[in-house]
């Protein structure tokens, strides 16, 4: 799910942008074998939607100010909209909650072309209220891990299949097993590609993952987001698990951020 400058490469590209050549295996995405969870049990979920309303990436709520997303999920804030507490894309529940975003804060380190650190924070002008459909997401602590073969979940509005076709209207979630970094670096797999800020999760059968569209969004283990949806080769394939952005190492730049976001603006 490369970053884009113009929404049409989201869509094409899925906000992911590794390089040209590379853009047509690599995908960041949506939710494949999956199902709807129960109308608004997962309350930190956001959706980050485009200037026409159109659904492009995930994101996790983490501060009522702050959204935990993928930075290749960057299109400018002036083409953002942060909505909150939507289960049914397109459909309009009454719980809702919309917020343009103030910035947009991408890790200093991230790499298009390796997808390293493909982790963003975003400020929202108009805080999220906390009620019964909206609530914060927990973090890891810095530097915690995630066994293989621990059971996690990931969430999001993507496509339900490989070859793609309209998106689902209705959250879907699936289960997904860690993959060892070791497995995912393998000849057969990754060959390398996988950095020690990345995770992977995949079933060893396939046809369980995130695919397009789900980029951004949470991978949630033991009630905590240890992993953003990041990039991939296809989706559900067997021998490439979904690769994710491994938030424990990037706790203290989380804190840091939003921390001295916080002093700055009580300076004022």
């Amino acid at each position: 799910m490369p970053s884009a400058t113009m929404l049409v490469l989201v869509c094409l590209c899925l906000a992911m942008e590794p390089p040209a050549a590379n853009c047509q295996n690599l995908v960041q995405g949506r939710v494949v074998g999956g199902y709807s969870p129960a109308p608004h049990s997962l309350r930190y979920m956001v959706s980050l939607q485009s200037s026409q309303g159109q659904h492009f990436c995930g994101g996790s709520l983490v501060h009522k100010y702050w959204v935990l997303t993928a930075a290749h999920c960057d299109i400018g804030p002036e083409h953002m909209m942060v909505v909150a507490a939507d289960h049914t894309l397109g459909s309009y529940q009454g719980v809702e909650q919309y917020s343009k975003p103030h910035t947009l804060i991408p890790h200093p380190l991230y790499n298009r072309s390796t997808n390293n650190a493909d982790i963003m924070l975003i400020k929202l002008r108009v805080p999220m209220v906390l009620n019964s459909f909206v609530s914060l997401a927990p973090l890891p602590r810095q530097d915690s891990g995630v066994a293989a073969g621990r059971v996690c979940r990931v969430s999001g509005w993507g496509y339900t299949s490989p070859e793609g076709g309209h998106t689902p209207p209705t959250l879907r979630t699936v289960k997904l097993p860690i993959v060892s970094t070791a497995t995912c670096n393998g000849s057969e797999s990754f060959n390398g590609s996988i950095t020690a800020n990345m995770i992977c999760a995949g079933s060893n059968s396939g046809g369980r993952d995130a695919c397009k569209g789900d980029s951004g969004g949470p991978l949630v283990c033991e009630g905590r987001v240890y992993g953003v949806v990041s990039w991939g080769n296809g989706c559900g394939d067997a021998r490439f698990p979904g690769v994710y952005t491994a938030v424990s190492k990037f706790r203290h730049w989380i804190d840091r951020t939003i921390y001295s976001q916080y002093t700055r603006c009580m300076k004022y």
